[in-house]
C-alpha cells in the first residue's frame, strides 16, 4: 500500500461501533503484486480497529499459480498458498480471528464435467474449501473493465453449466461476480441449478462508469428488477458491499478527505437496504471485499458503515447480516 494513500486514509478516524458484535468477513484476498503486496500482517493491521472479526472467508484473486503442471491444476497454487496463512492464524499467535476459515478458489468450470480431479485436488489441498468463484463479468464497453478474459454469454455455455452440474454434485458453493446488467443470465443459472448454492458478489455490480456514467437513476432501477428475480430462486444469497469500487461511480476515492461511515451508508443504502428486503437478512451477508475497498475507506469506517445501516434490524437479523449467513453458507 502506497504510504501516501494510507496517509490519506488516515485523516478519516472513527470510534468503531458496537465493537462485541461477532463479525464472519465472507470476502477477501490475499496477494503478492508488483509494489503491494497483502498477506497476514497487512489484514491484521487492518482489522485491528476494534471490529470482533471473529472468521473471514478468502476469495480466489488469481495470486500464487503453482508455475508447472497441467494448466487446469496451477489454480491449486493459490488454495495451498492460502492454507498456509490459515495454519499461522490458527497456530493462535496472531490473535482471535480465524483467518480464511474458508477458501472459495478458482477452478475452470468451463472443463465441464473434467473439473472434478480439479475440485477434488483443491479439496485435498486444504480442508478448508469450500467453493469457486469462475467470474463471468462482462459488459461490451470497451470503458468497463473485464476482470477476466471469458466470452459474453459464459452462463449459458453448455460446458460452464456442466461444470456447475459438478459443484452441486460435490456441495460446493459458486460465488458469482457479474454486472448489473447480467442479473438475469444469472437467475437463469441458478434456477437451471437449484442445488447449488449461488453466492452472488458485490450486489451485483452496479455499473457507474463508461457509458452508465451519469444514468444512476436508470441503472438502479434495472438493477432492482434483476436482483428481485434472483431473489426469488432459493439457492441464491447476496453479498452485501463491494460498492466502494470505482466500478460503481460514486467517486470516493477522488474526494479530498476520505468518505465516513454516514456517508458511505446513505450513499450505499438504496442498494444494500433493497437486497436485504427482497433476499431476507438470512440470505444476507455484509463483506469486505477487502482490500480492494481499502482505496477509498479504512476497515473500521466500512464496517461502521454497515452497522449504521443495520442499526434498526432486529438482534437476531444482525447476527445474520454480520455473521451466521456467512457461516452457515459457508460451513465454518
Amino acid at each position: 500500500m502506497n504510504p501516501e494513500h494510507q496517509k490519506w486514509l488516515d485523516q478519516t478516524e472513527e470510534d468503531t461501533l458496537n465493537p462485541d458484535m461477532p463479525v464472519c468477513d465472507p470476502h477477501q484476498h490475499f496477494w503478492d503484486w508488483t509494489n503491494y503486496r497483502y498477506f497476514l500482517d497487512e489484514l491484521l493491521e487492518d482489522i485491528s480497529g476494534g471490529h470482533n472479526i471473529r472468521e473471514t472467508v478468502f476469495v480466489e484473486c488469481r495470486s500464487m499459480y503453482r508455475r508447472d503442471g497441467p494448466e487446469e491444476m496451477k489454480p491449486l497454487g493459490e488454495t495451498e498458498f492460502v492454507h498456509g496463512i490459515a495454519a499461522q492464524s490458527a497456530s493462535g499467535q496472531y490473535g482471535e480471528t480465524n483467518v480464511a476459515a474458508g477458501i472459495v478458489s478458482f477452478a475452470a468450470l468451463t472443463l465441464g464435467a473434467p473439473v472434478r480431479p480439479v475440485l477434488e485436488a483443491h479439496q485435498t489441498a486444504s480442508p478448508r474449501f469450500r467453493g469457486v468463484r469462475h467470474m463471468t463479468s462482462f459488459d461490451p464497453s470497451e470503458d468497463i473493465p473485464n476482470l477476466r478474459p471469458f466470452p459474453q454469454g459464459l452462463m449459458s455455455d453448455t460446458k460452464f453449466r456442466e461444470g456447475i452440474g459438478v459443484l452441486g454434485d460435490t456441495g460446493l458453493t459458486f460465488d458469482a461476480y457479474v454486472y448489473h446488467t447480467q442479473l438475469h443470465e444469472l437467475a437463469d443459472l441458478a434456477n437451471a441449478f437449484p442445488s447449488v448454492t449461488v453466492v452472488l458478489n458485490h450486489v451485483g455490480g452496479p455499473l457507474g462508469i463508461g457509458p452508465y456514467a451519469g444514468n444512476r437513476e436508470q441503472v438502479f432501477q434495472f438493477w432492482k428488477e434483476g436482483i428481485s428475480a434472483l431473489a426469488a430462486s432459493p439457492n441464491v444469497v447476496v453479498k452485501i458491499g463491494g460498492l466502494v469500487m470505482p466500478l460503481s461511480g460514486f467517486g470516493w476515492r477522488e474526494q479530498a478527505i476520505p468518505v465516513n461511515s454516514i456517508e458511505l451508508a446513505e450513499g450505499t443504502a438504496p442498494y444494500y437496504l433493497h437486497c436485504i428486503e427482497q433476499f431476507g437478512p438470512e440470505r444476507c451477508m455484509f463483506e469486505s471485499n477487502w482490500p480492494v475497498d481499502k482505496i477509498a475507506c479504512s476497515y473500521t469506517v466500512l464496517w461502521n458503515a454497515f452497522k449504521v445501516l443495520a442499526k434498526d434490524f432486529s438482534p437476531s437479523e444482525q447476527a445474520d447480516l454480520f455473521h451466521d449467513t456467512a457461516a452457515r453458507v459457508y460451513r465454518l
